[in-house]
């Protein structure tokens, strides 16, 4: 069964190693000071002797790795105390003791628990016996409060290490944490900073919450499968399987009240359609193969998925931005944000397994009307030569294609030996031109990366209406690329809705520089909660869920 206690339940977790950072130069040694004479209050405003922090760090290697972030916050601290003051142990000494006994969602590292820490803090404060003048203990738990956070920040707050994302095909710089000021905030403000102010995107929170009612619920029992006879239950219908199912949205939430009869009701009907569509499922109010797979999928197994995704989490920037693009890829949708909010969103086609979109991100430069699509070496070489060997000019009308050299000079098709060459060795570009059957649609969107992947339009528009949708050879397919240049433009005023249609149609390629470059996010994220609040469940389209999952949890 599930326990609360997320460190014993993945005891199995293998943390990702932190290098040891390079150590840097000691600090000109301070003078050692007789504090003997000191009253309690005395002795407890003083700052912190160098030569202790020094002596501490050489004795304790389990900090090495953060050895200069800790010489330099009591550098910029002038050797003051973080954790104590005239009263004692701070509040926020109590507030970090406690995050560290809730444990690391997901991770498993005796270094994280600290169990000498909080021996030592339990000694001081529950059993009541409080710092004396003099006390040796006092420096060595200022010292062990301090390393520890940096220990537990950069692996909890940061993650895992850079070069292990790279492995998973993770091309989103990792974010940056200024530890050292983001300690020095947090020990001189009111309240639990360390749960208010940790630099995780808000989604990782979120992720968290929901990470608990899953395990509450894995408490309460077993999640035994739900069969059914008949290959489809719509409303109306009434079998045993039906009183089931409804027993399981109402764990999940999506069936509000209990209702243990076998009748399929309109209010079953409409629970059934609120579950498929954060499953991402055809929201049909039916109950068939695909709905009772999600349903019986172990909690365990979603559990498991959520500390994968809030893993990401830990990668990605605290905020993106105030204007931002995000493309969810398993998700198969985009969302735009304006002001830090979601502005709309809207179904994209992205790359089918074997020629899959890269995660990745950069800044939307250039709105392209009407483009030409300049075919690629994969599709050149598999596709569109062999047509050319096969029909040769035939091939480029019917396609509403041209030859072009290096130069943009158009190249009559006669003039061209097809046979000599492959995909490898052409030496010009084939380009489809502007038209309604070109392959981009009637605009593009830059950011110039080199992957060669960028939103863009399609004439195939059907697509869209499919619920999994990856198709494309890379890119991204925009449902609603006139909405999305319209957005990207709206802080120019020539750029009318006119003028945008206009360019859509022309037959004439033009570029746009944005004088406001966008970021664009491409992501990977099977667990997520949406605008409404709800927790939502992907497919895992390109397995990097079970590579992630095999490096945290050691599975196979």
């Amino acid at each position: 069964m599930f326990t609360r206690n997320y460190a014993v339940l993945f005891c199995f977790l293998a943390v990702a190693t932190i290098a040891c950072q390079q150590k840097s130069k000691p600090p000109k040694q301070g003078q050692v000071r007789d504090t003997t004479h000191y009253t309690r209050e005395e002795y407890i405003d003083l700052a912190i002797d160098s030569n202790y922090v020094n002596r501490f760090l050489e004795a304790d290697t389990a900090y090495q790795p953060y050895e200069e972030n800790i010489r330099n916050f009591y550098q910029k601290r002038n050797y003051h105390y973080a954790w104590i003051n005239k009263d004692g142990l701070t509040e926020q000494a109590a507030n970090f003791i406690n995050l560290l006994k809730s444990g690391a969602p997901g991770m498993q590292d005796s270094s994280l628990i600290n169990v000498p820490l909080q021996q030592l803090y339990d000694t001081l404060v529950v059993e009541g016996k409080g710092l004396k003048p003099g006390d040796t203990i006092i420096p060595r738990i200022e010292m062990m409060l301090t390393s520890q956070f940096f220990n537990y920040a950069n692996k909890v707050w940061g993650g895992m290490t850079t070069d292990s994302a790279k492995d998973l095909e993770w091309f989103i710089p990792r974010k940056k944490l200024d530890l050292s000021s983001l300690l020095d905030s947090m020990v001189n403000k009111k309240g639990n900073a360390f749960e208010e102010d940790a630099p995780v995107n808000r989604q990782y929170n979120l992720l968290k919450g929901e990470l608990k009612k899953l395990a509450d619920l894995a408490d309460k029992g077993p999640w035994d499968s739900i069969k059914i006879t008949q290959k489809v239950l719509k409303k109306g219908d009434s079998a045993t399987a039906i009183a089931a199912v409804k027993m399981r949205l109402e764990a999940l939430g999506d069936l509000k009240a209990a209702d243990s009869s076998r009748v399929f009701t309109a209010v079953l009907d409409t629970a059934i359609r609120n579950f498929q569509q954060r499953m991402g499922l055809k929201e049909d109010g039916t109950i068939q193969k695909p709905l009772l797979d999600a349903m019986n999928t172990p909690l365990q197994s979603r559990i498991k998925q959520i500390l994968v995704n809030m893993e990401r989490l830990r990668w990605v920037p605290v905020e993106p931005g105030s204007d931002y693009i995000l493309v969810n890829i398993p998700q198969f949708q985009m969302h735009v944000y304006e002001n830090g909010k979601l502005s709309w969103n809207c179904n994209v086609v992205v790359g089918k397994p074997g020629a899959s979109t890269v995660i990745f991100n950069n800044d939307i430069r250039y709105v392209v009307f009407s483009p030409y699509w300049n075919v690629p070496p994969g599709i050149l070489g598999s596709e569109v030569l062999p047509g050319l060997k096969r029909s040769g000019a035939a091939y480029l009308n019917r396609l509403n294609m041209e030859i072009v050299g290096a130069s943009g000079k158009v190249i009559p098709p006669s003039s061209i030996n097809f046979s000599k060459y492959s995909g490898k060795n052409f030496p010009y570009i084939v380009r489809q031109k502007p038209g309604k059957s070109n392959s981009l649609g009637k605009v593009k969107f830059l950011f110039p990366n080199e992957y060669n992947i960028y939103l863009h339009d399609t004439p195939s528009r059907y697509l869209f209406g499919e619920t999994k949708r990856s198709f494309s050879h890379g890119c991204i397919r925009v449902a609603e690329p006139k909405k999305l240049a319209m957005w990207l433009l709206r802080g120019d005023s020539s750029w009318t809705e006119k003028k945008i249609d206009e360019a859509l149609n022309g037959t004439k390629e033009k570029y746009v520089t944005l004088k406001n470059k966008v970021p664009v996010f491409i992501g990977y994220f099977t667990a997520f909660v949406n605008y409404k609040g709800q927790l939502n469940f992907r497919d895992d389209v390109y397995g990097h869920d079970a590579k992630l999952a095999k490096l945290l949890f050691g599975e196979k």
